[in-house]
């Protein structure tokens, strides 16, 4: 059986059944839907030449190239549809009809092709109309969607993301920013992570975290600068993070100095100098050089009490203007903030702290 399907049908079943992703390992690697298994049907050598002939040769020259590509590998895509659907969603159901989904760039002719081979197999496949491109653009739709956003916020070493983590394990609706962009939004912020996913990959995770949080309760999100790694939160979600209430946690500068030394104190030296070099000139000269040599004999403390001092100082600049619900507390009942913020007692109120 055989049925197209919008990227909403697509979602809907994603959990139950298998997505495949019949575009060229390249066009897979530089972004896919979350959650979906490669399996080409070209590679990307046969991509091209497939494309140049119908640049230069015309349609159906093309479409005989592709089909003498095809053909061989019949066997090897049903064994591997067959697979997935064995290990994937849906596999341990008693009865499992083999479902699946599947898709290319647009719907075009590589998912009718692959389509049409499984379904005369036996399986019942779901082809997502407009392939990935009408994900792509669905992803778009997101960022200006309403969402009921509440920011979480407060200055470096506030643990803000820990308290993210209790709001979700409340049952909270939470989307890590920093946790999907793998990088904790500063110079800093790609120690110990692994790396950060392509612009576009982080684009797909994000509009998908923010469409399962989506519903009556808020959305819980850290304030962030627009720019966290390399990665850039799209503006128009971010123009609506700006304007959304923001409670601060407003942690003492000694307990946050601590948690730095927790997080940060046992790094090599090496990458913590580099990430001081990189912040130099917004840091400046003298102040640069004081923390470099703290760092370089031993005085952590120290060269992390300027750093904060830093980046206390920047934070202070972004949250002019904002609108402001100030929650003064020492770092040892930070937790009892989480109450606070499922309950949502205050109306924010605008004040800079």
């Amino acid at each position: 059986m055989l049925e197209k399907i919008s990227v909403p049908e697509m979602l809907c079943l994603a959990g139950r059944c298998p997505l495949l992703d019949v575009r060229s390992p390249a066009e897979f690697l530089r972004g896919h839907i979350p959650g979906a298994c490669s399996l080409p049907l070209f590679s990307d050598e046969e991509r091209h030449l497939v494309g140049k002939a119908y640049a230069h040769l015309g349609q159906e020259s093309a479409i005989g190239l592709g089909l003498s590509f095809f053909g061989p590998k019949m066997l090897d895509l049903i064994a591997c549809a067959e697979k997935v659907c064995a290990e994937g969603p849906g596999s341990s159901k008693a009865g499992n009809d083999r479902s699946l989904i599947l898709h290319c760039w647009r719907g075009g002719m590589r998912s009718a092709g692959v389509a049409w081979l499984l379904d005369r197999y036996g399986f019942r496949v779901y082809v997502l109309a407009g392939g990935y491109r009408a994900f792509r653009r669905w992803c778009l739709i997101q960022w200006d969607a309403d969402y009921p956003l509440q920011i979480l916020g407060g200055y470096t070493g506030s643990g803000k993301t820990d308290l993210l983590g209790d709001l979700a394990r409340e049952d909270q609706a939470v989307v890590d920013l920093e946790g999907l962009a793998r990088h904790r939004g500063s110079a800093f912020g790609q120690m110990g992570q692994e790396p950060q996913p392509s612009q576009e990959m982080f684009e797909n995770h994000l509009a998908l975290a923010l469409h399962r949080a989506a519903g009556e309760q808020p959305v819980w999100m850290e304030d962030e600068s627009q720019r966290i790694g390399n990665l850039q939160i799209p503006r128009p979600l971010y123009r609506r993070m700006i304007l959304a209430p923001l409670h601060f946690l407003d942690i003492p500068f000694e307990d946050r100095l601590q948690r730095l030394m927790t997080t940060y104190g046992l790094l090599e030296t090496q990458p913590l100098a580099e990430g001081i070099q990189r912040i130099r000139r917004r840091l400046g000269g003298l102040q640069a050089k004081e923390a470099l040599e703290a760092l370089h004999s031993g005085d952590r403390q120290h060269c992390f009490r300027i750093l904060l001092e830093y980046y206390d100082k920047c934070y202070r600049r972004a949250l002019q203007g904002r609108r402001i619900s100030r929650h003064p507390m020492s770092g040892a009942d930070a937790s009892v903030f989480k109450a606070l913020l499922i309950r949502l007692p205050v109306e924010p109120m605008v004040s800079n702290p």
